[in-house]
C-alpha cells in the first residue's frame, strides 16, 4: 500500500494557514451542525453531533477517546464531509457535553465499561440507523475504538467498515502491570480509592505543547487545548482507579472475543505511542487472522512518526492516516 496518493495531498499544506481556515472554512462548515441528546444507561444524558447534506448516501459514526468531545472533531467532520459522506459524532458518559458519572466533573469514570458499549449501541440504532443510509462506516480512537470493537463483537453487520485509530485494547502503565494489578484490586475494595484519580493524575490543566504525548502538531494542539478553555464544562482529567480497572480488562475481553468481529477494519497504529500499548494491536489483528478473517494487511498499519492523536498530527502523518481511511472505505 502506498503512503500517499495524489489525492491525499489536499490535507498538505493546511497547518501553515490554520488560523485562517478554523476561523473560516471550517467555521462556516461546523455551524450547520445539528446537535442532540438521548437518555443512556442508567439515566445519563448522552449528547451528539450531525452533519449531513440531502446529497450524502454514506455515514461516517466516530467514536472519540478519552477525555475528548465532538467538538474537538470539527476538522475530521469537515474532511469526511467533503468526500461525500455525513458525520454522526456521540459524547461518551462522563465526557463532553454529556452527563457526568461523579461529582467531581474532572474525573473520568464509569461505573461499567459495557455502559459505554450500550449507550453506542442505542445511539446507533435509535439515532443514526433511521437515516437509512445506503452505507455505514465506523472511525474511533482510542478508548472509543475499544467501545467500538465491543459493540462489533455484539453487531458485526452494524457497519460496512470500521477504521480503529490508536484503539484502546491495552493500556501504557506508569508501572509494571504485576505491580498495577494488586493496587487496581486493592482500591476496587476501597470506596474513596476506587472513585478517585489514578496515581500520578488529577484535575484538568493545560500542558505545554512541548510535552504533550499526543501530536507533533503545534497549530492543532493549541486548537484543542483552546476548546477546553474556551467551553470549561467539557474539561475532564485523570481516570479514577475504577476506570483505569474497567478498561484494562475490557482491553482484555476485546483480544478474547475478536473472533466475533467478522467488520471489515482498518488499525492504524502511532510508532509514538505512548498512550496505549502498541503490542495489544498485533494481539488483536493476530486474533482475528486465527478466526479467519484478518484485518486490513493482516497487521496494523504503522504511521511513521505519529504519536497516539493520529488524525491531529502533522499535515503528513495526518494524510496519509485519512487517505488510507477513505481508500478503505471506498472498497465496502
Amino acid at each position: 500500500m502506498t503512503l500517499l496518493t495524489l489525492s491525499d495531498t489536499q490535507w498538505l499544506n493546511r497547518e501553515e494557514q490554520f488560523s485562517a481556515f478554523a476561523t473560516g472554512p471550517l467555521l462556516d462548515f461546523w455551524q450547520q451542525r445539528v446537535e442532540g441528546e438521548f437518555i443512556g444507561v442508567a439515566g445519563v444524558p448522552i449528547r451528539f453531533v450531525r452533519l449531513s447534506s440531502p446529497v450524502h448516501q454514506r455515514v461516517v459514526v466516530i467514536s472519540p477517546g478519552r477525555i475528548e468531545s465532538y467538538l474537538k472533531y470539527a476538522e475530521v467532520a469537515y474532511d469526511l464531509f467533503h468526500q461525500g459522506y455525513d458525520v454522526m459524532i456521540l459524547d461518551h458518559r462522563g465526557q463532553g457535553r454529556s452527563g457526568r458519572i461523579l461529582t467531581d466533573r474532572h474525573r473520568g469514570h464509569v461505573v461499567n465499561f459495557a455502559d459505554y458499549v450500550d449507550d453506542f449501541a442505542q445511539f446507533y440504532h435509535q439515532q443514526v440507523e433511521p437515516y437509512g443510509y445506503q452505507h455505514y462506516f465506523a472511525l474511533a480512537h482510542s478508548m472509543g475504538a475499544a467501545i467500538l470493537a465491543q459493540f462489533l463483537a455484539r453487531e458485526p453487520q452494524a457497519f460496512a467498515a470500521a477504521a480503529l485509530c490508536a484503539p484502546m485494547f491495552g493500556i501504557a502503565l506508569p508501572m509494571p502491570r504485576w505491580l498495577a494489578t494488586p493496587i487496581l484490586n486493592w482500591a476496587e475494595n476501597h470506596p474513596s480509592m476506587r472513585d478517585y484519580y489514578a496515581v500520578g493524575t488529577g484535575r484538568w490543566r493545560p500542558l505545554p505543547y512541548v510535552v504533550n504525548p499526543l501530536t507533533h502538531s503545534r497549530e492543532r494542539y493549541r486548537r484543542n487545548l483552546h476548546y477546553y478553555a474556551d467551553y470549561p464544562e467539557i474539561q475532564i482529567g485523570g481516570p479514577t482507579y475504577h476506570w483505569v480497572r474497567e478498561s484494562i480488562q475490557a482491553g482484555q475481553q476485546i483480544i478474547a472475543e475478536a473472533a466475533k468481529i467478522t467488520t471489515p477494519l482498518l488499525l492504524l497504529q502511532a510508532s509514538e505511542e505512548r498512550v496505549v500499548d502498541n503490542r495489544s494491536h498485533r494481539a488483536f489483528c493476530q486474533a482475528l487472522s486465527d478466526a479467519g478473517h484478518p484485518c486490513e494487511g493482516g497487521k496494523p498499519w504503522i504511521i511513521h512518526g505519529a504519536r497516539h492523536e493520529i488524525l491531529f498530527e502533522q499535515d503528513a502523518m495526518r494524510a496519509e492516516a485519512l487517505g488510507a481511511i477513505l481508500r478503505f472505505f471506498a472498497h465496502y
